[in-house]
């Protein structure tokens, strides 16, 4: 997979499994999607659903995707897998899939995803992709695993822990602007300004702001005892393309 993000979260498995498997919870601490509908299903087939990203107030961008999931681990471990596409002309990703695994540990809950997908746009959407939507990506799934984690771990909503961090910015962005100004009212190089502004950017972030920073962005060392966790899980297999 191509994109990989690992947390540790301290809660009860039910509570985890339900606000990442329950749509209406889901897209409350999810930044990649503003929407998530599950669509009617006949028994025992897996779960179709909608999802839509807002890019700007008047500009939202919609796909559909099926999902299964996995609660019978007989060591308390739970999977859950999906595949998506999308067939917005404004959206750079095409299709892709991905899985989230549950993994008891004596200090919580090993909670981790690993996906991946085809950019559309040619080679213009590549070099975008690789540059910029990738990141962009990787880091929205970092940050919204803290946002959980702090919603799972310490009670703390989504919502205010998005005000949180939206404060947080503001204060930096004001210490800066301010350091820059006395930068200029004392006739100072602008180079003067250069290590106390980024330093205002490298102080970490309060205990209940979230922070991509947090979570493993590579799959760890480690091998599990039984199965690499950072390999897609064979129900992927299982789901065709939605």
């Amino acid at each position: 997979m191509g994109l990989y993000v690992e947390t540790s979260i301290r809660t009860e498995m039910d509570t985890l499994w339900q606000r990442t498997q329950d749509p209406a919870q889901h897209q409350r601490w999810d930044l990649r999607f503003s929407e998530i509908d599950y669509l009617p299903r006949p028994p025992g087939e897996p779960q179709r659903f909608r999802y839509a990203v807002r890019i700007l107030p008047f500009l939202t961008v919609s796909g559909t995707g099926i999902s299964a999931g996995d609660s019978g681990g007989a060591d308390g471990r739970r999977v859950s897998v999906l595949r998506f596409a999308s067939a917005h002309p404004l959206s750079l990703l095409a299709e892709g899939s991905g899985y989230w695994r549950y993994v008891p540990t004596p200090d919580g809950i090993r909670f981790l995803t690993g996906y991946d997908y085809r950019p559309r746009w040619g080679r213009f959407g590549a070099v975008a992709d690789r540059r910029v939507f990738r990141p962009l990506m990787g880091w929205a799934t970092a940050w919204s695993f803290d946002r959980l984690r702090l919603w799972c771990e310490h009670g703390v909503s989504p919502a205010r822990s998005l005000a949180h961090g939206v404060a947080e910015v503001a204060v930096r962005l004001l210490a800066t602007a301010c350091v820059l100004a006395l930068t200029a009212l004392l006739a100072l190089p602008a180079v003067a300004a250069l290590p106390p502004a980024v330093l205002l950017f490298l102080v970490p972030p309060l205990p209940r702001t979230p922070a991509a920073r947090r979570c493993l962005r590579k799959p760890p060392e480690r091998q599990a005892t039984s199965v690499r966790t950072q390999a897609a899980p064979a129900l992927l297999a299982t789901l065709e393309r939605p």
